[in-house]
């Protein structure tokens, strides 16, 4: 059996090149798996919001076979991917003819998709999950949103996998630190990804100006490229004030050396496009502990190996407590953490992920 693999794949910026070139290695060691083939037998199509995912997307619709969806919701995509008239059609085929008007009025406000929760609410995954064989997901809120768009279709739900790299030594990470300017005794939160609205990031950066006030040996890294120069001209009154840490989109040795660096990350993400973060996964494996939007995406992580942040009005005061304690308490941090590398270790194992997937592909050509 010859496996068609169809992803980006580094040095893309983006998490899904990361994960699909660790699922590759891992695929690759139970047999025969090429890269974007012309023809397989048996396709694994990896899709999310970025561009870099248009002609695989179109590929996965002509050649069915199993989807990956790293975004349950397609809805950003599709606005990047077609004009009016096409974007308004595919709502409709999602939605209904109801939803003409809507759809219309979704376009015309597209600047604003980034954080309006209505197009995370609407995630046009009917053409894509009717069309395949089968649609591996990571999450059980991923699964719902697959099952709500096409109840017939074959949905499998496989842990986002755990990358195992080799780790910095703890001289290399201490010496990464003092780059930073941040002492051995100085607390370090960080935000890692590519930095969108869904990131709250002004939550985060007002949040941490009062934590800093009342534990002056914090401080917060912000790493990552922004979605949009508007973006980051918005934040840079923020990201330039006292202990904010400010690096640009960190490439895999750099990345590592900063995550071991820091005491804990923060991972907020609303509205959420049903997605499992990389990031996330990568610190728990690391022993920092996450905080995290809490939402059904991550109901599988046990209470106490991750801090969850609930969204809407009581997000900042929930950050601004945990800030405060996790640097505060001697011994939390790392409790947390601990439990969090264990379920990461059970749960999201990249040898387990891709023996799941290996049988996932022989079902469909035995």
């Amino acid at each position: 059996m010859t496996v068609g693999f169809y992803s980006p794949l580094p040095p893309a910026r983006t998490g899904v090149a990361d994960y699909a070139a660790a699922l590759l290695a891992e695929l690759r060691r139970r047999g025969r798996v090429e890269v974007a083939p012309e023809r397989c037998d048996a396709a694994l199509y990896h899709l999310g919001n970025n561009p870099l995912h248009a002609a695989i997307y179109r590929r996965a619709l002509e050649h069915p076979g199993v989807v990956t969806l790293h975004d349950a919701v397609l809805n950003h995509f599709l606005l990047g991917q077609l004009d009016e008239s096409a974007y308004v059609e595919e709502f409709v085929y999602n939605s209904g003819e109801w939803s003409r008007d809507l759809a219309r009025e979704l376009w015309r406000g597209r600047a604003a998709s980034g954080s309006d929760p209505r197009y995370f609410a609407y995630p046009m995954l009917k053409r894509a999950a009717g069309r395949a064989l089968a649609v591996v997901v990571h999450n059980a809120a991923a699964w719902r949103a697959v099952k709500a768009a096409a109840p017939e279709a074959r949905v499998v739900e496989i842990p986002h996998l755990l990358e195992t790299p080799a780790l910095p030594s703890p001289t290399g990470t201490a010496r990464y630190r003092e780059r930073l300017g941040v002492g051995p005794d100085a607390f370090l939160f960080g935000v890692f990804g590519y930095l969108r609205e869904s990131k709250r990031l002004f939550s985060v950066l007002e949040v941490f100006a009062e934590v800093r006030r009342e534990v002056p040996g914090a401080f917060l890294l912000v790493a990552g490229e922004f979605i949009s120069r508007d973006l980051e001209r918005a934040v840079e009154p923020l990201t330039s004030q006292p202990g904010v840490v400010r690096r640009p989109y960190l490439p895999g040795n750099e990345f590592w050396l900063a995550a071991s660096a820091v005491d804990a990350c923060i991972n907020l993400r609303y509205p959420s496009a049903g997605e499992t973060s990389g990031t996330a996964i990568r610190m728990m494996g690391l022993g920092k502990p996450v905080l995290l939007t809490d939402g059904e995406e991550y109901s599988g992580f046990p209470e106490d190996a991750c801090v969850r942040i609930p969204a809407g009005p009581a997000e900042r005061e929930s950050l601004r407590r945990h800030m405060i304690l996790l640097p505060s308490v001697i011994g939390v941090a790392r409790a947390i953490g601990r439990r969090g590398a264990a379920h990461a270790a059970s749960r999201h194992r990249a040898d387990h992920a891709a023996e799941r997937y290996w049988e996932l592909l022989c079902s469909l050509v035995s």
